[in-house]
């Protein structure tokens, strides 16, 4: 008796709408070198809105995020500020290589805080960029091992500057720590991305570092060996019209031809 009348509960909790177990959205984690942040946030929160699939994302300096991914950080994705990195990814075999793309290329400049005194800057060969950071120190991040760094030390050496303004660094862990230096107003100058200054108010775009003077700013995007079938459709998602909308609004170059 008592078992009939339970079971008719259960079909009357079912039809009255009862709360069921709810399924687990899909997600995917995609670490991105530190500089793709806003533009990366905003690409995202578009393919979740068009897929359904959740975005966890982890920005830091790619190299420490390639050291991560190596020691077994769960990651489905990942996007290096520069080729060295991806390659070192490649090299231990931490990514599908034939899921590789250069997907975004960017420039290297000089900012100041807003309201600093310094404005226009003709960087060339020979420049002196001690003079600007007067009794103060250069923010960039760290030569050894950020991309940004790397990038600022050979347009440094490749100036004639670096001798000088070697012992004047003050490096960051990565290049948003390091804009935060300028934007503070710790350093008077520093070394960060166009895109970098481009979403902080709180500094300046003072001269841009010429072309050929530094590698090429290349980002390269891979899917890891363990990731989540869904990475594939990040990775499709990222080489389209409108990801690529979306990037070149935050100043990055796209460098491939959109799919749809």
């Amino acid at each position: 008796m008592f078992a009939r009348i339970f079971a008719l509960l259960g079909v009357v909790g079912a039809l009255s709408g009862a709360p069921q177990p709810l399924i687990a959205q899909e997600q995917i984690t995609v670490f991105a070198a530190a500089s793709l942040k806003n533009a990366l946030d905003e690409t995202n929160a578009a393919f979740t809105r068009v897929t359904g699939i959740k975005v966890v994302a982890s920005y830091e300096a790619s190299s420490a995020l390639a050291k991560q991914i190596e020691q077994g950080a769960p990651a489905d994705i990942f996007i290096s500020a520069d080729l060295r990195w991806m390659a070192y990814a490649n090299e231990h075999k931490l990514i599908k290589p034939d899921t590789r793309v250069n997907l975004l290329g960017n420039k290297l400049v000089l900012i100041a805080p807003k309201d600093s005194g310094l404005e226009h800057v003709e960087i060339g060969d020979g420049f002196d960029i001690t003079k600007l950071a007067g009794d103060g120190r250069i923010a960039v991040a760290d030569v050894k091992a950020v991309p940004a760094g790397l990038y600022a030390k050979a347009a440094l050496e490749k100036l004639g500057s670096w001798a000088a303004a070697e012992p004047k660094l003050a490096q960051a862990e990565n290049v948003r720590a390091t804009l935060a230096f300028v934007a503070r107003g710790e350093t008077p100058v520093g070394i960060v991305y166009e895109t970098d200054a481009k979403v902080e108010p709180r500094v300046k775009i003072i001269g841009t570092f010429p072309d050929g003077s530094y590698p090429p700013v290349t980002y390269p995007v891979a899917a890891t060996v363990n990731s989540k079938a869904a990475a594939a459709r990040y990775l499709s998602y990222l080489a389209t019209s409108d990801a690529k909308t979306i990037f070149e609004r935050y100043g990055f170059s796209f460098l491939i031809r959109p799919v749809s």
